[in-house]
């Protein structure tokens, strides 16, 4: 590994093990009887953030290679359907770090926010799409960015223009982005509370008068390009830059964080893959921002 990716993965490791020492609750249950496991669940988390970092997108060629590039770090590794178990019981503890470490950020106090949705391929073939444990999760759905039809699900992403994940969600393919946007805000008011008189930028897809009127009694406040047959509506200006910003963070997700080749075969595999891949977004501005770095959303030191 990168000095650099080093100094990110000591880091990241001391920083989940102080949290489970001041909540042990948020570790995986486990009987309070038995064997200690080998790899705490700290280097657990590390690892697959370590794996994302640098583009493993199969868990079996992970733990391959890692015996050979990370023994000084990880003496011990488990097998595949161990880790496999094991990262999957990690979720709760994956989704607090990402909300810990972000709000350990100057970036999380930015007063503009930008909403979006990417999609999130499951599978190509008739037959995937009928006999994937996915199915009536995944759905058949259209990118409107890429001009496409896909089988799968949609990311959807509450930014900071410097790219730092502040809410997230996984819903199938036609989910309506604004009920999603919603569920979103609905399901985290500290974050909320935290932000008050904020600007949303999003695209013409969030439109409507009731939903600006709950974004508004949530003091929110909604910038949109116009829609056909609308009179321009403020802040025309910023969105054709703002456009390719938001482009940008998904793009990282797409083509640093291989987002679209997660490999994932069933819901529970599918949401730890995702959630792996913002942890490790979100570790990298949090370093880059801990250090120093003036690019916060730079990945380059870290992914070889």
């Amino acid at each position: 590994m990168t000095k650099e990716l080093d100094t990110l993965a000591t880091a990241l490791y001391v920083r989940i093990d102080d949290v489970l020492k001041a909540q042990p609750q948020l570790a995986p249950w486990r009987p309070k009887v038995g064997i200690a496991p080998r790899l705490s669940d700290a280097e657990l988390v590390t690892l697959a953030v370590l794996s994302a970092l640098l583009g493993f997108t199969s868990e079996r060629r992970w733990l391959r290679y890692a015996p050979s590039g990370l023994s000084m770090m990880f003496p011990y590794l488990p097998g595949q359907p161990d880790y496999n178990r094991r990262l999957r019981n990690a979720c709760d503890l994956v989704r607090h770090m990402i909300r810990m470490l972000a709000a350990d950020t100057s970036l999380w106090s930015d007063d503009v926010w930008v909403a979006d949705s990417t999609p999130v391929e499951c599978g190509r073939s008739r037959e995937t799409a009928r006999r994937s444990e996915l199915a009536g999760w995944a759905e058949y759905g259209y990118c409107a960015s890429h001009s496409r039809y896909f089988w799968g699900l949609r990311l959807h992403l509450l930014c900071t223009l410097g790219g730092l994940p502040v809410l997230f969600a996984l819903s199938g393919a036609k989910a309506d982005e604004r009920e999603v946007l919603l569920g979103m805000l609905e399901a985290a008011p500290d974050v909320l509370a935290a932000h008050l008189d904020q600007t949303i930028i999003a695209d013409r897809h969030y439109y409507g008068r009731l939903f600006e009127n709950e974004l508004t009694e949530r003091e929110l406040h909604l910038l949109r390009p116009a829609r056909q047959g609308e009179p321009e509506r403020a802040g025309a200006a910023l969105f054709k830059p703002l456009r390719q910003t938001i482009e940008s963070i998904n793009q990282t997700f797409k083509s640093q964080l291989d987002l679209e080749r997660h490999g994932g075969r069933t819901p529970a595999g599918v949401i730890i893959r995702v959630l792996t891949r913002i942890l490790a977004l979100t570790s990298v501005i949090w370093h880059n921002d801990q250090t120093g770095q003036l690019i916060k959303r730079s990945l380059i030191a870290y992914d070889h």
